[in-house]
């Protein structure tokens, strides 16, 4: 089995891990009808509308 020659130093653990930390939430775009942002290409929750229908009735 592998063993390491040399303990990792905290300096380079926490730079690789940096790297995942950066990563956001893409994806809310605001809404035409209501202006809430709401996730891309679903329904918005606040009025029910999708591309312009009103899809579920709020």
């Amino acid at each position: 089995m592998a063993v390491p020659k040399r303990k990792t130093a905290k300096s380079a653990t926490r730079s690789r891990r940096a790297a995942n930390m950066q990563i956001t939430a893409n994806g809310l775009v605001e809404c035409p009808q209501c202006h809430e942002p709401k996730l891309s290409h679903r329904v918005c929750p606040e009025c029910g509308h999708y591309k312009g229908k009103e899809v579920v009735a709020k």
